[in-house]
């Protein structure tokens, strides 16, 4: 599929030499982290001085960047994390209806990465010994049941065994520099390609 349909190209070297690209609009982008360590947003900010050339191509929507609590309609859906509770699923899927471009960043959104750690458990089993039997709890303790609080998911899963995803930007995290190639293939109509020295895991 094309990154962003019905868009003008951008030149391929106009983002990566700092000239100004003029597009018929503005591109709108979100950003949000579910079930991880939000790592990779401070690594999407260690682009550095780009995010101003970044700003004078897209506007931030829903982003923890911004605090805008609902998405609106946008043409790249950026998502970090994995799905560790009912509300980390209503949220990708309210990302993916109104994302034109969906893109998994980072391992925990691939793969599940560290949260999908506790697969290997019985989630109540996990919350009795921490909650109930932990040492020195107080007796009679219970397991938090406020309806206020997401319902726990049996095991961590990456988003795309939820919803479609049309990119992965693998990394923990990918790196600021990795953030900007793969942005400025997509900005620029083409299918992102991340050379072997952006992709690695810390």
């Amino acid at each position: 599929m094309s990154p962003i349909p019905n868009l003008p190209s951008v030149p391929n070297s106009a983002l990566s030499q700092g000239i100004p690209v003029h597009l018929p609009r503005k591109l709108k982008l979100a950003t949000v982290s579910l079930a991880g360590c939000f790592g990779c947003h401070m690594s999407f900010l260690d682009i550095d001085e780009r995010l101003l050339q970044l700003l004078e191509l897209v506007d931030f929507d829903r982003s923890p960047l911004t605090d805008i609590k609902q998405i609106g309609r946008c043409d790249i859906g950026l998502i970090e994390g994995g799905l560790c509770n009912a509300e980390n699923v209503h949220v990708l899927r309210e990302f993916r209806a109104n994302c034109k471009t969906l893109v998994a960043v980072g391992a925990c959104a691939i793969n599940g990465g560290l949260p999908a750690q506790r697969n290997q458990r019985d989630v109540g089993q996990m919350m009795r010994d921490v909650y109930c039997r932990q040492i020195g709890g107080s007796v009679g303790n219970l397991i938090p049941n406020d309806p206020e609080l997401p319902l726990p998911l049996n095991h961590v899963h990456p988003i795309h065994e939820v919803v479609h995803v049309d990119f992965f930007l693998p990394g923990c995290p990918p790196s600021g520099d990795a953030f900007w190639a793969f942005l400025n293939d997509l900005l620029a109509g083409r299918t992102p390609h991340l050379p072997h020295g952006l992709i690695h895991y810390d």
